[in-house]
C-alpha cells in the first residue's frame, strides 16, 4: 500500500490540477492592462514626473496613448489624458471611481483625510457634502452673499484706484488674492483674517504639499524619511476644505484670466466694450449684471480650458472595474489630466495652445461637465460642489477689475515679454506674480 501521506500528496496534486483545467476561462480583459513606460526599481517612473507633471504626463500620453500604465514608486497607476477616455472612467464608471486616494499630505493637513475634498467614498462623505452644499453652497446661500461681495469689492477698488492716481506698479496676483480671501472667510466664518494670523499663506502651502507627489505615497517604507509629513500642527488646524478651496482655486483662475487678457489686447478690448455697453462707464458692475455678459462667459472658460483649477484629478476605484477592454481591481489609482484635454488638439484644433475665447462661441458647452471636451470642474459625484461661488466669485473680480480699470505692463514691457510660466501644486498658480499699472476709466466717481 501506498503511505498515506503520498496517497495525500497525490490527491492535492489531481485536485489542483483538475481545478486549473477544468475551471472556466476567464475573459481576457481580465490580464490586459494599459501600456507605458519602463521604470526603474523601486522608483518606478516617478523620475518622470518633473516639476510641472501635468505637462510631462502630457508628453508621456502622446506615446503611449490616453490610458497609460505608469508604476509610482510602489503604485501602480492609470494616467488618462483624452475626454473620451475620461468619460469611460468618470461617466460609465462613476460609482467605481467615486473615491480619493489616501495621501500623506491630506492625511495631515485634513484630519485624516476627513475633509470633502479628500474624503473616501461613504456615508461620511455623502453627510458632508449634503452639510457643505446646504450651508454654503447652495445658489440661495452664494445669492445670500451678494451684498457682502460687493462691499468688498468697493473697498478693494478704492485701494487699487488710489494706486492708479499715482501710477504705482500693482501686484496683481497679492491684489487678487487679498480681495478673495476677504470675500471667501466673510463668507465662510463671518469676519476677515488678521495679517497676523497669516491664513492665507498657509492655506496655499497646504495646497502646494497637497498637490505634491510625496514620496511617501509611493514608496511607503520610506515614509521615515520623507520630510514632508512633517507638518506643524497649526497648519492641521485651520486648512479647512471650504476657505481653501473656494480661495485658492478661485483666486488662480482670476489671475489667469488678466494675465491672457493683458497678453490679448484685442480680447481686452472686446470685453471692456462689452462691459461699457452692458454695464455703463458710470458704475460699477453688479451681480445681476454677470448673466448677461456673454463675452465675459467665453473668456472665463477659455481660461479654465487652459488652467484647470484642478490640473490632476486623482481617483481610486471602490470595486473592480472594466474600462475600455482593461481591468483594474479595487483600489486601483487613476489620475485624469484635465491640464492635457483641454490642450488636445483633436478636440480644439491646432490652435489649442492659444488663448482664443471665441471657440467657445459655436460650441453648446457649459462648465458643468455634460460635455467631457470641457470639465474643468469635475463630473459625476466627485464633481466640485462649489461651482455656483466659485464662478460668481471669478466673474465678478474680473468684471470689476477690467470694467473700472485699464492695464499696462511695468517697464515697457509688451505683451509677449509677460513670463506665463506656472508652478505646480493641486491649482497651477503663475510662477512670477503679475505686476501691472492700472488706469481709472470709468467716469465719475463710481467706486
Amino acid at each position: 500500500m501506498l503511505p498515506l501521506f503520498l496517497i495525500f500528496t497525490l490527491s492535492f496534486i489531481l485536485i489542483v490540477t483538475t481545478t486549473f483545467f477544468l475551471r472556466p476561462k476567464q475573459p481576457k480583459h481580465d490580464r490586459k492592462h494599459p501600456s507605458g513606460p519602463s521604470g526603474y526599481p523601486l522608483i518606478g517612473n516617478l523620475h518622470m514626473l518633473g516639476t510641472l507633471p501635468h505637462r510631462s504626463l502630457e508628453a508621456l500620453s502622446k506615446k503611449h496613448g490616453p490610458i497609460m500604465s505608469l508604476r509610482l514608486g510602489q503604485v501602480p497607476t492609470v494616467i488618462v489624458s483624452s475626454s473620451s477616455a475620461a468619460e469611460q472612467f468618470l461617466k460609465a464608471n462613476d460609482l467605481a471611481f467615486a473615491s480619493r486616494p489616501k495621501l500623506e499630505a491630506t492625511h495631515y493637513l485634513s484630519y485624516g483625510s476627513k475633509g470633502l475634498v479628500f474624503a473616501e467614498y461613504g456615508a461620511y462623505w455623502r453627510n458632508m457634502r449634503k452639510i457643505c452644499t446646504l450651508q454654503l453652497l447652495s445658489v440661495s446661500k452664494v445669492d445670500s452673499f451678494a451684498s457682502l461681495r460687493k462691499r468688498e469689492m468697493e473697498l478693494a477698488l478704492k485701494l487699487l484706484k488710489k494706486a492708479a492716481s499715482s501710477s504705482e506698479v500693482v501686484d496683481v496676483s497679492e491684489f487678487v488674492h487679498d480681495v478673495v480671501m476677504d470675500i471667501v472667510c466673510k463668507m465662510v466664518v463671518g469676519c476677515s483674517i488678521d495679517e497676523v494670523f497669516d491664513l492665507k499663506r498657509l492655506i496655499q502651502q497646504g495646497m502646494n504639499l497637497s498637490g505634491a507627489f510625496n514620496l511617501a505615497d509611493y514608496v511607503p517604507f520610506l515614509r521615515v524619511f520623507d520630510l514632508q509629513v512633517c507638518i506643524p500642527s497649526k497648519i492641521k488646524a485651520i486648512v479647512l476644505d471650504m476657505i481653501a478651496g473656494a480661495f485658492e482655486t478661485s483666486a488662480t483662475v482670476v489671475e489667469w484670466a488678466l494675465s491672457e487678457l493683458m497678453r490679448h489686447p484685442r480680447v481686452m478690448k472686446n470685453l471692456q466694450q462689452e462691459l461699457d455697453n452692458v454695464v455703463g462707464v458710470n458704475k460699477m458692475v453688479e451681480e445681476k449684471d454677470l448673466s448677461k455678459l456673454s463675452y465675459l462667459d467665453i473668456v472665463i472658460m477659455e481660461t479654465l480650458r487652459l488652467y484647470p483649477a484642478g490640473p490632476l484629478v486623482p481617483r481610486v476605484s471602490t470595486e473592480d472595474a472594466v474600462v475600455d477592454g482593461y481591468f483594474l481591481e479595487k483600489k486601483s489609482r487613476i489620475i485624469v489630466n484635465l491640464w492635457a484635454i483641454g490642450r488636445d488638439s483633436k478636440i480644439w484644433s491646432d490652435n489649442a495652445e492659444e488663448f482664443y475665447p471665441e471657440r467657445f462661441v459655436d460650441k453648446n458647452l457649459d462648465y458643468r461637465g455634460n460635455d467631457f471636451q470641457f470639465i474643468p470642474f469635475g463630473f459625476g459625484r466627485r464633481g466640485c460642489p462649489g461651482i455656483n461661488l466659485g464662478l460668481t466669485t471669478v466673474k465678478l473680480v474680473v468684471a470689476q477689475l477690467v470694467h473700472c480699470f485699464s492695464w499696462e505692463l511695468p517697464s515697457s514691457m509688451t505683451p509677449n515679454d509677460l513670463d506665463m510660466t506656472e508652478k505646480f501644486g493641486l491649482s497651477i498658480p503663475r510662477a512670477k506674480h503679475l505686476l501691472a499699472v492700472p488706469n481709472y476709466r470709468l467716469h465719475g466717481e463710481a467706486t
